[in-house]
């Protein structure tokens, strides 16, 4: 038995990969699963918007996105769930001369590593960038687990593992296992002290309704703004970046600022109907590396600290946890 502590997508993807490993899982969570961070993502699968140079995160971040459309075809076909993906591409716009040049400056960087793009006007076209609507991910992931037999236990969250990764304790006592992977994203450190800091990340977002004529085919983005389409016509507008602990409040002034920036880049959103406003914590880590890996030689593998690149880290993530385990047990 393996225990997962945490139901986001990087637990799911777990979970979902060690039972097709044959192992039997059961994925513990505080709240419903998937319905933190993992909810909360606009989705962007984009190393052209966050690489800027060669890192075991850039490496992971690459791997990972070569994996999306097979990672996507064999969920799809597991679960019969439809997932709103595609390679649709991301324009990074430069709203003058110096932005321009400091864009040039980064694609050279990042063509050593692998990233394609391309000069438009001013700014630059990422070609192999993608976009998937986490939600239709999460309910796919969470599907094709119990087809294979994956226990859910939502609402329980784990309050401590147990010594040596032997099991953990919930409200309903203690619950034994052979490991346990540590998917608790913010959370996690609470669990495994001895962890590097993690500390909470809010980030608002907006998600506007159809707008009529507008065709929107690819990820619109400036630094940290960006416009994701959706298939439906649904546009969501992200993010902001703010240190304010568990706080869930929706701050209407930043969600302002963010539909002034997402205008800027979409002028069209000035007549949009915002059909919803929300936040999410990313998990953010010392370094920005995420911890993936068994933690000494304990039977505890930790899969957290993923920040902004949760959705896209996932495939990779699985794979790694999943193979790890295998081959020690």
């Amino acid at each position: 038995m393996i225990i997962v502590a945490g139901g986001g997508i990087i637990g799911l993807g777990c979970a979902w990969r060690l039972a097709q490993r044959g192992f039997r899982v059961r994925v513990f969570d505080a709240r419903q699963v998937a319905r933190e961070a993992s909810w909360a993502a606009a989705g962007m699968l984009a190393p052209g918007g966050e690489i800027t140079r060669d890192s075991e995160m850039a490496r992971m971040a690459i791997a990972s996105l070569q994996l999306y459309d097979s990672f996507v075809e064999e969920l799809s076909e597991a679960s019969g769930i439809e997932i709103d993906y595609r390679r649709s591409g991301a324009l990074e716009v430069a709203f003058d001369e110096k932005e321009a040049a400091a864009l040039e400056r980064r694609a050279e960087a990042q063509a050593a590593l692998g990233i394609r793009s391309e000069r438009v006007a001013r700014g630059r076209f990422y070609p192999d960038d993608a976009v998937v609507n986490p939600r239709d991910l999460n309910a796919a992931l969470k599907l094709a687990c119990e087809r294979l037999g994956v226990e859910f236990r939502e609402h329980e969250p784990v309050l401590r593992i147990l010594a040596d990764g032997k099991g953990v304790r919930t409200e309903r006592g203690e619950q034994e296992a052979d490991g346990v992977v540590l998917c608790a994203g913010a959370w996690s450190r609470n669990l495994w002290p001895t962890l590097p800091r993690l500390t909470p990340k809010r980030g608002h977002l907006i998600g506007y309704q159809p707008v009529e004529g507008l065709q929107l085919d690819s990820l619109l983005r400036h630094g940290h703004t960006y416009v994701v389409p959706r298939r439906s016509g649904q546009i969501v507008v992200g993010a902001s970046t703010e240190d304010v602990g568990f706080d869930r409040t929706i701050d209407d002034s930043i969600t302002a600022d963010l539909h002034a920036r997402a205008c800027r880049l979409l002028p069209e959103l000035a007549k949009a109907q915002i059909g919803a406003t929300w936040n999410g914590f990313r998990p953010h880590i010392e370094g920005e590396t995420p911890l993936i890996g068994r933690i000494d030689e304990t039977s505890v593998w930790a899969a957290c600290g993923h920040y902004r690149n949760g959705i896209l880290l996932a495939p990779v993530t699985a794979l790694m946890i999943s193979s790890d385990i295998q081959k020690a047990a």
